[in-house]
Order: structure tokens, then sequence, then C-alpha cells
């Protein structure tokens, strides 16, 4: 009998697990539960964020650096998602989206809503890529009004 090479994954099941993964992930951070969100990621997962302003963090890889910047999320700011609506995309692993949160900054009790585009590239229904496209002036007039606010709110000192 000869091997067969395994048959590659429904599109759709893998669709179906990329979606249901950043579902997850935007429960879990709403939550504040970082320990079970960065398990979402595989285990040098990358975050991007190309709007951050100076002095934020561009780009966190692997769970470690990304669980250090999320726990510090879950301390800023207390928010739940809304208007969640994801794209369909010809890359089923693939995941676009936009959304919006409604909370609050802790530290001064100021609005923080903000608008994302998030693209999420999965494999294996685990997040490997996540680049967050957001607006940091909303975070830092949430945070105090500037970036040294915003850039303090995330740091580990």
């Amino acid at each position: 009998m000869t091997d067969t090479p395994s048959a590659p994954q429904d599109a759709d099941a893998v669709r179906a697990a990329a979606q249901q993964v950043f579902r997850d992930h935007l429960d879990l951070l709403a939550a504040g539960r970082a320990e079970e969100w960065v398990e979402l990621f595989t285990e040098e997962g990358v975050m991007e964020f190309p709007y951050a302003p100076k002095g934020y963090a561009t780009r966190l890889v692997g769970r470690e650096e990304m669980l250090g910047h999320i726990g510090n999320f879950s301390k800023a700011f207390r928010l739940r998602m809304t208007d969640v609506r994801i794209h369909e995309t010809v890359d089923p692993a693939l995941v676009i989206a936009e959304l919006r949160s409604e909370g609050i900054a802790l530290e001064t009790g100021r609005p923080y809503d903000q608008s994302y585009i998030s693209v999420v590239e999965t494999v294996d229904g685990r997040i490997s890529r996540y680049v967050d496209y957001w607006n940091p002036l909303i975070a830092m007039e949430a945070l105090g009004g500037s970036a040294d606010d915003m850039v303090a709110a995330f740091s580990d000192a």
C-alpha cells in the first residue's frame, strides 16, 4: 500500500477556526485574561502596531513580550468590543476585521472609544501574526493627553 499525502484542510474549517480564534482574542482581551489570551498565539507569534507613537512598542515577538504588553493593557483600560465586522478573504487562514471598543482609562476615568482594523494571520487555529491598526491619539487622550502618558501606561517600570 502506498502512502497517500494527507488531504488539505477543508477551507471552511480553516476559516471557522481563524475567525473563532479572533473572536476569542477579543473576548479574552476585554476580560483582562492575559494568560489565556497569549495562548491563542503561536510560540513565536508577532503583534505589530503600525501607528504606534515614538517610544511605544511597534512590534512584539513571542508570547512573553506579548504577555507583558497586554498585561499592562488590562491594567490601563476596561472596555468591551462592539460592531465587529469580519470580511471574507480568499485565504481562509486570514482574518480582516473592523471593530470598535467602548471603555474607559482606569487611571483617568476618561473615555476610550477606539476604532480598529485588524489583520490576523493564523496557523492551525492559532494567531501567528496580528497587525493592529488603531488611533494612538485616542489612547493618548484617554491616558492623560500625551504620548509619554501612553508609553508610561504600557511600561513595565
